[in-house]
């Protein structure tokens, strides 16, 4: 028998987006959206699948994660964004699980411009997506941006079928995302005193590519891949070089390294 789930989801002006979302989540007992003071008709088009839909001015994505989680009646979370999907297989796997572990890794189906991307690391892309609310909190771990949840020592276990990711349907969708990703990365490392270098600047985004794009097969991808991983690296670029402008216009002393 399945176990009673609160699924967690965090919105800022998602309307295109979340009719899908919630759709997909007809076997959960119950959903919690935390909505970033959207302008659009997300809170709106939410009302038909839950009351419970709480408006938070934006404070990170782990803090919005974390709040909604509280308010969650239920000790399993799920937790999704506005852009995915549980799949039907997915949610048949998790009615037949015997929720003995502490949380369940979900693989993650990236779509990019048309089509799935299967190679480059980017699937199997597995995150722990459903955990114990006794358990599990959001945090940031290298990157600033990417939030994961820990779960100390506790039992997880990787499931089969995917969330499908629905993230960037066209160049302009990645690029929206884009620029404020690349200034929440550079702004959390700026916090942390962490000072931008060449290596960052000119080897990074070179190494990613060479990485994900050659050693990880994402050629296989075709133009899609190409696009997607030159794009990454262009990403690890444009980040450090923002980092550099933080410190230019706050006039800190910056020694670069080498």
């Amino acid at each position: 028998m399945i176990a009673n789930i609160s699924a967690v989801i965090i919105t800022k002006n998602e309307e295109h987006n979340i009719i899908d979302c919630l759709q997909t989540l007809d076997f959960v007992d119950e959903i919690i959206i935390v909505d970033s003071e959207s302008s659009d008709k997300t809170v709106y088009l939410a009302k038909r699948y839950t009351k419970k839909i709480f408006t938070r001015r934006w404070d990170g994505y782990a803090s919005q994660k974390n709040y909604g989680i509280s308010k969650a009646k239920n000790e399993w979370i799920l937790s999704l964004d506005a852009d995915e999907r549980v799949s039907e297989e997915l949610k048949q796997e998790i009615k037949s699980l015997n929720f003995d572990k502490e949380g369940y890794l979900f693989p993650i189906k990236n779509f990019f411009l048309g089509r799935w991307l299967r190679y480059g690391g980017q699937y199997p892309d597995y995150h722990l997506r459903m955990f114990k609310k006794s358990k599990g909190r959001f945090s940031y771990g290298i990157k600033e941006v990417h939030e994961t949840v820990s779960i100390g020592k506790g039992m997880v276990f990787k499931l089969k079928n995917p969330v499908l990711h629905y993230s960037y349907t066209s160049v302009s969708a990645y690029f929206h995302k884009f620029n404020s990703y690349t200034y929440l990365e550079a702004s959390g490392r700026f916090r942390r005193n962490k000072k931008p270098s060449w290596y960052g600047v000119f080897i990074r985004p070179t190494i990613r590519f060479l990485k994900y794009y050659i050693v990880k097969l994402g050629i296989l991808d075709g133009i899609r891949g190409l696009l997607f991983h030159s794009f990454s690296a262009f990403y690890v670029f444009s980040s450090e070089l923002k980092l550099y402008e933080m410190y230019k216009f706050d006039k800190k002393e910056i020694k670069w390294r080498s």
